[in-house]
């Protein structure tokens, strides 16, 4: 990424960054996706500086943007459930099958539900996607309720005693009424079984601020628990991130990086603040 690789090497020595500088640098911020407000407050920050600690000052303050959540997944009781949420297009259904994997890899089991029944392309995905891996799916008959479909993945966890049920969840927001109505109903049928572990909220890092306000819907609707980022290729947008966790204070669980199913990993602050800061 290197956003301010070319404004460190201004500071650096006896150097100094003068008016062009920091408007040059206010660009390349709000051109990387760090959005108005948070580029403000870190310029402000930043002009406090000295020339021979640049480096370890823009992370310490960039660094103090970032969630102090931990980013572990909660697990509880015989069988963590994690219900996936997102708009459509975001990456959602396959960051599901991406996260299953990466669980069973730990040696985990892993059961899925496919609750996005109002799109058939999505269930026939993540059917195809848990053949691949060897996973089982979940699924009910088209147009099912995706309440009944959890209901259904809920009694097959406790039977099967499973490590973990991850719920892939409709992702419709013409109507955001209808969208908190659905999740509150899916969330309480696992309720009465099973205690919900984690809400995690994909969202599509190359929508900039779009995936901002996108969340903030999904938040009114659901208590989210974590995110995962999708699209994050290293590109010089990548201070998405960095302004969402700024915004939500919700720590980023995940990041996708590709179309593999392996190309998902853990999220890592501190190697993600040095790509913001160096070439």
């Amino acid at each position: 990424m290197g956003i301010f690789t070319k404004f460190i090497a201004k500071l650096s020595g006896s150097s100094t960054a003068n008016p062009l500088d920091w408007q040059e640098l206010e660009s390349e911020l709000i051109a990387a996706d760090l959005g108005p407000l948070l580029t403000s407050k870190i310029i402000n920050e930043a002009k406090s500086i000295k020339g021979d600690d640049a480096l370890a000052s823009l992370t310490s303050i960039l660094g103090n943007q970032l969630s102090k959540k931990s980013r572990s997944l909660n697990q509880s009781g015989i069988t963590s459930v994690i219900v996936v949420v997102g708009v459509n297009g975001t990456g959602k259904t396959t960051s599901v099958a991406k996260l299953a994997a990466h669980l069973k890899n730990q040696g985990s089991s892993v059961l899925l539900a496919a609750a996005d029944t109002f799109r058939a392309a999505a269930v026939d995905q993540l059917q195809t996607w848990g053949k691949r891996i060897g996973i089982e799916v979940i699924a009910g008959k088209p147009h099912a309720e995706p309440a009944s479909v959890v209901f259904d993945a809920v009694t097959q966890a406790i039977k099967s005693s499973v490590g973990f049920l991850l719920i892939d969840t409709a992702g419709r927001l013409h109507n955001k009424s209808d969208l908190m109505d659905e999740l509150s109903k899916v969330k309480r049928v696992i309720e009465k079984s099973l205690p919900v572990s984690e809400v995690l909220l994909v969202i599509d890092g190359s929508t900039g601020q779009n995936g901002i306000t996108q969340a903030k819907i999904f938040l009114e609707a659901v208590d989210v628990t974590g995110l995962i980022i999708t699209k994050l290729d290293g590109s010089a947008r990548g201070g998405i991130a960095l302004a969402i966790e700024s915004a939500l204070d919700i720590p980023i669980k995940f990041l996708g990086t590709g179309e593999s199913i392996s190309d998902l990993h853990p999220f890592e602050p501190a190697n993600y603040l040095s790509g913001l800061l160096q070439a």
